[in-house]
């Protein structure tokens, strides 16, 4: 699997997580559904960051996806931390 295909599924199970936390904090308590929207709003934002740049490199060739890897990864490591913090809230 390539590296924009790889891209493509942390989108999608980026995606698949918010869903799951947006019904979670719809059932949360009314004092803190504001806290937990706002991580959730933050984490949506990195989502859109990942998805913007690869929409910039639909079109580019395998090379330029290896040269891009680095900064996805991280993206994706930053969402991951996001939702460590968001599930602390709920534990």
């Amino acid at each position: 699997m390539g590296t924009k295909e790889k891209v493509k599924n942390q989108i999608d199970e980026m995606d698949d997580q918010i869903g799951v936390w947006e019904a979670r904090i719809e059932n949360a308590k009314a004092e803190v559904k504001a806290e937990y929207k706002e991580k959730l709003a933050a984490l949506k934002s990195k989502r859109n960051d990942v998805k913007a740049k690869y929409d910039e490199l639909a079109d580019a060739t395998e090379d330029k996806w290896e040269e891009a890897k680095d900064v996805f990864s991280s993206a994706s490591e930053s969402f991951r931390e996001g939702f460590g913090k968001l599930k602390s809230l709920f534990d």
